[in-house]
């Protein structure tokens, strides 16, 4: 196995080598204040210009004025300064998304000058960082809004805010409190004033202890869903705390304490290469920040690429090399930045980069289409493959190497062979070895070749003689980021290991055999498929719920793995049978897939994944995939046949439903086991051999970071493959990697367990036992510091339970009631940040309310009693106990307080007898109400509520809320009152989108809008 990999030291180096020693063995206590004046002290003796008196928006603007005129050689006049600045730079209509536009694209403008001239004006060069001015402030006030604030410390580049630092003291705050108080600004200060502070692209969170770093991605979505959402605890899963990065050395080595962090992620070519070229603004108006790993793997390719070149040794193995990044670690963006970065070197023809599927050509082509429109040419012919080889403007291109080595052998002569390629393999574990992957480094004299692996092929494990080490045929490994690396950095998650056959929950005849044969009866299948439909909703925890792109989703799903075809069809059989009693709304929703290319997995673990066509199959295979493509086709409308392109498109379909969640569980051979990334998958069944890459890349299937419900892949085997994942978890993660990689079992999880260090782990019973003895169910915590204590242990009963909720032992261990819990929920919620006033001392005090809302009650319950309540014919007693019960689950529920005063209304005032009709007419009511208080036009906020409820979130831009407004475009209030009917109907849809069900078109007819 390889240990080693090279360093290259240049000047031009974004992630330093080494990470330094830390000077901070001093035991003094250090407040905050004390943290940011030493901060500060570093950035200036690290070049940094600083501006202690520039504190407020007025100095904020001269100051961008001075610099940029510097940057551009050009000093404005008064007249030419405020028109370019209130129309380029401090336009009321620029949004978030349209500042990082222009910081990353779109960073020349055009002045007119006084004397009709167009001059260019640069708000960044690019070309030459080193022209840009680096400063730093601190306190700057902002009193423009309702609430007064001071941010602690931010960076400016020529002028704008670009960088900046939210500081807590170290000790007893959790880094997560500084991100929460950013967001916090993100709602309310920095949309004030000219809103300069919509420029910033990078945040750093910091307690002194651990620092990280983000985009400004996770703030465009909070603006974009607004003013309310954080108060609702609705924030975007896929743009939380769980996304922020560390910054590290070349070797993945941690920069956490402030001090070493600032030496290298703001020593000025750092953050300004950070700024201009690792940041990636996408079609989706999202900002992405590379992480450090991915940064050094483009640099080192890009110097080889240029040092090869100087050298005049391109051609051969000694040009290229390969990246090993385990699977899930952004492998894509990584290859996209090289790629783009690669066109534009000086000599370099193309770029073409090889995948080894048909269905990765066209979904890599997406996902570089998504980071840069129109950056990648996509083929889907050889024919087309050579037009694009020919056309000047194509600088990268997307094959697959089957079409490539057709077009080496129809094109023995081309022009292109003598030109420089830039080559890049995807995957290249599974291409590298065959007579394809030669044939086209033969054909190609002026080459460099670059692989990308997640699970490379070492020499001391070649077990079969067709496969090849990887560095035989790439060269040297350039960069490693192992899955012990992407766990730590919780960039990818654990997997919980359930071996059910070894527990002999199900029948376990064969569980140590070698013979498949053993494992094909139909009684054993029958009770595995019992097991899974039995425990399909602990394992991907459908009692629980979570915020995914605007919608509330129910648990995760799943991909049952199992040996061959045959078994394949068994599996699927059963399920049918076994279902077929369910209720439609209790049926889970089952797919199947396999094609030609679905064989037993080779000795060397590679998966043959490959879902070009079915032609291949035996005929009663065929007839089978047909029937089950028949049952996908009326479950969800759509007709695919076992045709070559209709199958695509079958495949296709179902990876974008997999995805969607439209699919329960998915079963398969061979396929979407590789190359395929569903965040909202958690579980594979396992029944079937799986050894080494094949294992780990089955196995990664399920580990994509979503947010903190999601907390672990799980992975339930059916076979012994203990030790083979043991097997695979060192190779790929090293001697820690078996410990870091699975997380303890149940027994650990729930008594407790002693880790690798000696240190104890306090297991479930162990939490639950010390919040019954110091925070007994009946008794009130009074005190801040009792608060926090609560606050802390409760976290720590939350996350575990949420592991704990996925193992079938759990049932009947649970200690606590259901009341129990809810009324420690009630608690809870009391103390929760967002019910507090945000000048109050403990208002940034971690609650983990994502996980507390994955288990509330829901709205349907509550509607039943209080129904229930309002039920003339039951005795007072029952009444109060009815009462007790409904205001317990309001309490416990972050969703269903926001409803208490529409519940209040219906017990207390109404002469309803059902919560549905007068919720019915009470939503009229209060939007008529709105639309007057707010001076709306009433017909179209009628039509926009109407979409807002479809679509499950208000648009904070678009033509939509721009409808509702009366008068001119021009106002100058219009921005804040955009804000405030956001701000309401946002609420309105909170209170009643699970509530009513009349759509508000069939309103349209009963009133008369002309009239007001």
């Amino acid at each position: 196995m390889v240990s080693n990999y090279i360093i290259r030291q240049n000047t031009k180096n974004t992630v330093t080598t080494k990470i330094p020693k830390s000077n901070n063995s001093n035991s003094k206590y250090q407040s905050e204040i004390e943290l940011e004046e030493s901060f500060i002290k570093q950035l200036v003796s690290q070049g940094y210009e600083y501006l202690k008196s520039l504190d407020n928006e007025e100095n904020l603007i001269k100051n961008l004025r001075l610099q940029l005129e510097i940057l551009n050689k050009y000093k404005f006049t008064d007249q030419e300064w405020q028109q370019f600045f209130d129309h380029e730079l401090a336009n009321d209509r620029l949004t978030i998304q349209d500042k990082t536009e222009i910081i990353q694209r779109d960073y020349v403008k055009n002045l007119l000058r006084d004397n009709g001239e167009v001059k260019n004006i640069y708000l960044l060069k690019k070309e030459n960082i080193h022209e840009n001015s680096v400063q730093v402030i601190n306190q700057f006030k902002n009193y423009e809004g309702e609430q007064r604030q001071r941010y602690d410390v931010t960076i400016l580049i020529n002028g704008f805010p670009m960088v900046h630092i939210e500081l807590k003291r170290r000790g007893g705050y959790h880094l997560k409190e500084a991100f929460n108080q950013i967001n916090r600004y993100a709602l309310g200060s920095f949309r004030d004033g000219k809103r300069l502070f919509e420029y910033v692209q990078v945040f750093v969170i910091s307690n002194g202890t651990e620092t990280k770093y983000y985009s400004n991605t996770i703030r465009n979505q909070h603006y974009k869903k607004t003013f309310e959402k954080i108060k609702t605890h609705k924030d975007n899963t896929r743009n939380s705390f769980e996304f922020t990065n560390w910054w590290t050395d070349i070797r993945n080595n941690k920069f956490a304490d402030l001090t070493d962090f600032t030496s290298s992620f703001f020593a000025k070519n750092t953050i300004l290469n950070i700024i201009t070229t690792y940041c990636v603004f996408n079609s989706e108006k999202q900002l992405l920040v590379m992480r450090p790993y991915q940064i050094v793997a483009t640099e080192t390719i890009l110097q080889r690429i240029e040092s090869s070149t100087q050298n005049n040794q391109i051609g051969d193995i000694n040009s290229g090399g390969y990246i090993w990044h385990t699977t899930g670690s952004g492998k894509t963006l990584t290859s996209f930045k090289t790629a783009q970065l690669a066109s534009n070197l000086p000599n370099i023809n193309k770029v073409i980069f090889v995948v080894d599927r048909k269905d990765l050509d066209y979904q890599t082509m997406n996902e570089y289409n998504k980071y840069e429109n129109g950056s990648a040419n996509g083929t889907m012919t050889v024919k087309e493959l050579r037009v694009l080889l020919e056309k000047q403007g194509a600088k990268i291109i997307i094959t697959t190497i089957q079409k490539l080595d057709r077009f080496v052998k129809q094109n023995v002569n081309h022009r292109i062979f003598g030109q420089h390629v830039v080559l890049i393999f995807d995957e290249c574990h599974r291409s590298q070895s065959g007579e394809m992957h030669q044939a086209i480094t033969k054909a190609f004299k002026k080459y460099n070749s670059f692989g990308f692996t997640g699970t490379p092929i070492f020499h001391d494990n070649t077990e079969v003689s067709d496969i090849k080490a990887t560095e035989t045929v790439f060269g040297e490994l350039l960069h490693k980021y192992t899955i012990l690396n992407a766990i730590n950095d919780k960039n990818v998650l654990p997997f919980f290991v359930d071996y059910v056959g070894k527990r002999k929950n199900v029948e376990n005849a064969g569980w140590e055999s070698e013979s498949e044969k053993c494992f094909n009866s139909d009684s054993r299948v029958t009770e595995i498929v019992k097991y899974i439909l039995s425990n399909f909703d602990k394992k991907t925890k459908r009692n629980k719920t979570y915020q995914l792109n605007e919608r509330r989703k129910k648990g995760f799903n799943s991909i049952l793995a199992v040996a061959s075809i045959e078994m394949a069809k068994k599996y699927y059989s059963e399920f049918k049978n076994q279902i077929s009693e369910y209720s439609e709304v209790e049926k889970l929703k089952i797919a199947l897939i396999y094609s030609s290319q679905s064989k037993t997995i080779s000795n060397s673990g590679i998966i043959d994944e490959n879902p070009e066509d079915t032609q291949e199959l035996d005929e009663s295979s065929l007839i089978f995939l047909k029937k089950a493509i028949k049952d996908y086709n009326q479950m969800h409308s759509t007709s695919f046949d076992t045709s070559s392109d209709r199958f695509q498109n079958y495949y296709k379909d179902v990876s974008k439903r997999v995805k969607n969640q439209e699919i329960d569980i998915l079963i398969v051979v061979n396929m979407f086991l590789t190359g395929f990334d569903a965040p909202t998958l958690n579980t594979l069944w396992v029944d079937k051999k799986l050894r080494l890459h094949g294992l780990l890349q089955a196995f990664s299937r399920t580990n994509r970071i979503l947010n903190n419900v999601k907390s672990f892949g799980n992975i339930v085997c059916f076979r012994n493959l203990e030790t083979e994942v043991n097997k695979s978890l060192e190779l790929y993660g090293g001697e820690d990697g078996i410990t870091s990689a699975i997380l303890p079992n149940f027994d650990e999880q729930y008594y407790g367990y002693t880790n690798s260090s000696g240190d104890k782990i306090d297991g479930y019973k162990d939490i639950i036992n010390k919040l019954l003895r110091d925070f007994p169910v009946d008794v009130d915590i009074k005190g801040e510091k009792k608060q926090t204590e609560f606050i802390k242990l409760f976290n720590k009963a939350l996350r575990k339970k949420n592991i704990l909720d996925s193992c079938a032992e759990f049932k009947g261990k649970e200690i606590l009631s259901e009341r129990d819990w809810q009324n420690y929920r009630s608690k809870y919620l009391r103390f929760a940040p967002e019910q507090r006033r945000p000048d109050e001392n403990n208002s940034d005090t971690v609650f983990e309310i994502e996980l507390l809302k994955s288990v509330e009650v829901n709205y349907d319950y509550i509607k039943r009693l209080v129904n229930s309540y309002k039920n003339r014919d039951i005795i007072d007693n029952e009444k109060d106990d009815l009462l007790k019960k409904i205001y317990l689950a309001i309490n416990s529920s972050p969703s269903l307080s926001i409803k208490k005063p529409l519940i209040d209304d219906f017990i207390y005032t109404s002469g309803d007898d059902d919560l549905q009709n007068f919720a019915e007419k009470k939503k009229v009511k209060e939007l008529d109400e709105i639309i007057r208080e707010l001076e709306l036009k009433p017909e179209q906020t009628y039509y926009f509520v109407e979409s807002v409820f479809e679509n499950g979130y208000v648009p904070t831009h678009g033509q939509g809320i721009t409808k509702v407004l009366k008068g001119s475009i021009f106002c100058r209030n219009r921005e804040k009152k955009k804000s405030k009917i956001v701000e309401e109907i946002d609420k309105f849809h909170d209170i009643y989108h699970d509530v009513v069900k009349n759509n508000f078109r069939d309103l349209f007819n009963s009133k008369d809008f002309e009239s007001k």
